[in-house]
């Protein structure tokens, strides 16, 4: 493998969306939709173009993150934050580190844009070897139903929840 990470491209898109189906086609907990979330966030006021990236095995695409803007709302005050969602890896290529290797790359580019945090709703087991933790432990709750452990935020900077709580507002781009 020669994998090489980079900004995802307007070129990308249609191969990108197909790489997300594919990923998800066999996965127990997904809608079999999330290639039409990705089509969706792109064209919304959540999108930030460096924060959707491509992993890429000899120029083919083969793995894709997308970070988007969110807004954590409690009373009447709001804190600009990220969802993370969907990373996504061709079935062939998981469980060799693509995954991992999109998750680090989008943090610290985030990081590098000046964010401070990111939530994810995903894998109770997998989401806290890179940081996250219950968004619960900073009062940070989901707009629906999930269970605490899959909930999860991180902190991007030092303290950066230190004063957030709330409910997490999500682009309409999320609920089709």
């Amino acid at each position: 493998m020669n994998i090489t990470i980079r900004q995802e491209q307007p070129s990308d898109y249609k191969v990108t969306e197909d790489v997300v189906q594919k990923a998800f086609a066999n996965m127990e907990f997904s809608d079999k939709t999330e290639h039409e979330l990705v089509g969706r966030l792109r064209k919304s006021d959540a999108f930030i173009p460096q924060l959707s990236i491509v992993a890429l095995d000899n120029d083919e695409v083969i793995g894709h993150i997308l970070l988007t803007k969110i807004n954590i709302i409690h009373e009447d005050q709001s804190s600009e934050s990220l969802a993370l969602a969907p990373v996504s890896v061709l079935p062939e290529y998981q469980n060799k580190g693509i995954g991992k290797l999109l998750i680090n790359t989008s943090l610290e580019k985030a990081r590098e844009l000046g964010y401070n945090s990111v939530v994810v709703l995903g894998h109770p087991d997998y989401y806290p070897k890179f940081g996250f933790k219950k968004a619960s432990t900073w009062k940070i709750k989901a707009p629906f139903d999930v269970p605490d452990e899959a909930f999860m935020a991180l902190e991007l900077s030092d303290n950066a929840l230190s004063n957030v709580s709330g409910i997490v507002e999500y682009s309409s781009a999320f609920f089709g």
